[in-house]
């Protein structure tokens, strides 16, 4: 089978095309990329007026598969990520049981190959159970398929631990993300602590909570000579943090989600739990440092933290609601929308920060379009606006504060393996 691509702007940074070029794919691998190219027999794509990129990579996710699955499981939320341009995903460790040894690996890894619409990989768990206590089987999880390690959501508290587990995690080459969390300084608040929390009346959560904890992460990556991803900078601190520990040398790399340069706490206001995030939506300033971070190559990825609930975990009170949104779908366009239209990044930086660099962080041969290299692709119109409705989301969950945002940005063909998953904005796997 036979694929051509014509008529695009091909953004590729890492082979530094951008401009109009042609591609073919064969086998499920690109062949050719040229101008005026042409085919016989197969499928011909006219992406006359859209971008044709790298596969989107999405380096923190959940896939709430095994044990959540009223939530979402690996077939519901590869769709959703298909539908977003994402061709690869890595999913978070806190399943039931725990991705904490290389039987749910197989497993995920498995029902990934048979029911998913993209490419998975599966993050391990620094510790057995993400109970802090006592660190995983490191190695054993890097050779059952794992491609990090992360407790997301549970952040490890023994210092002594973090710096074993990146003794052990360099060791078998493999990156450790970090939740950076404070729990004592977090004490069980539910929304950033500034004005708005006061005005709900609603505990919260101060800044210091997390930029504490990533001040300890970078420490003792400095002192073990480790490299650590940090994930969801969410703060102002936290994003000159990093940028000092960078120019020092320190083997640190970031990320944020849409969410934290999209929204403040603001978005709080009458209780919306779909708002209900950790780390918290932050204040003004916050989002501003978080914006300039991503723009001065402080932040070196947007993840989506995708992070499915059922409806009935979010109509509650908003000290009870889970924390999280939805994020697959809507990641691309809020990038466009929010710092490529505004001028913040190009459309090539932020094929950096959605492709390349997430390929690079977790170890995978992805993130360019090569001759040879397997064709995993996206096809946007970068102009072409719409209105956020949650009810026509793929994923199973409907959590996110976006509904009825106007956003530019729609993914028209996302392409796995070359094989085309959405095909003019068509789910049809």
């Amino acid at each position: 089978m036979r694929t051509l691509i014509s008529n695009g702007h091909l953004i590729d940074p890492l082979s530094g095309r951008n401009g109009k070029f042609d591609i073919i794919i064969e086998d499920g691998k690109i062949s050719e990329i040229g101008q005026n190219l042409e085919i016989t027999n197969g499928d011909i794509i006219d992406a006359q007026g859209k971008y044709v990129v790298p596969g989107l990579v999405d380096a923190h996710c959940h896939l709430r598969d095994p044990g959540f699955e009223y939530k979402e499981d690996i077939e519901s939320g590869t769709r959703s990520a298909a539908v977003g341009g994402f061709t690869s995903i890595a999913c978070m460790p806190n399943t039931n049981p725990v991705i904490d040894n290389q039987t749910v690996v197989k497993y995920i890894l498995n029902k990934a190959k048979q029911d998913g619409a993209v490419n998975v990989y599966p993050i391990g768990a620094i510790t057995k159970g993400q109970k802090g206590e006592e660190l995983s089987e490191i190695g054993e999880l890097k050779f059952a398929g794992v491609v990090a390690i992360s407790d997301d959501g549970k952040p490890v508290k023994s210092s002594s631990l973090m710096k074993k587990a990146m003794q052990y995690a360099s060791m078998f080459d493999t990156m450790i993300i970090s939740h950076s969390e404070d729990l004592e300084l977090s004490d069980e608040g539910v929304m950033n602590e500034g004005y708005m929390s006061t005005v709900l009346g609603l505990k919260g959560i101060p800044s210091a909570a997390e930029s504490i904890a990533i001040a300890r992460e970078i420490i003792l990556a400095e002192y073990t000579n480790s490299p650590v991803h940090i994930a969801h900078v969410s703060t102002e601190m936290s994003v000159e943090l990093i940028r000092l520990a960078k120019k020092r040398g320190v083997r640190v790399t970031a990320e944020t989600c849409p969410h934290y340069f999209a929204l403040t706490d603001e978005a709080c206001e009458g209780f919306n739990t779909n708002a209900k995030v950790n780390p918290p939506l932050r204040s003004r300033k916050d989002v501003d440092a978080v914006i300039e971070g991503l723009k001065d190559g402080t932040i070196d990825i947007i993840a989506t933290d995708h992070a499915p609930h059922h409806i009935d975990e979010k109509n509650v009170e908003f000290n009870i609601a889970s924390s999280g949104i939805v994020g697959f779908e809507t990641a691309l366009p809020l990038a466009i929308t929010k710092l490529v239209k505004t001028g913040v990044l190009t459309l090539e930086q932020l094929v950096l920060k959605m492709s390349v660099n997430p390929s690079r962080m977790l170890g995978l041969n992805k993130g360019s379009l090569e001759v040879g290299k397997s064709a995993d692709i996206t096809i946007f119109d970068a102009d072409e606006e719409y209105i956020v409705d949650t009810d026509k989301f793929e994923s199973k969950s409907k959590n996110s504060p976006f509904n009825g945002f106007k956003l530019s940005g729609r993914v028209y063909y996302t392409i796995v393996d070359g094989q085309v998953v959405v095909r003019e904005k068509v789910l049809f796997k």
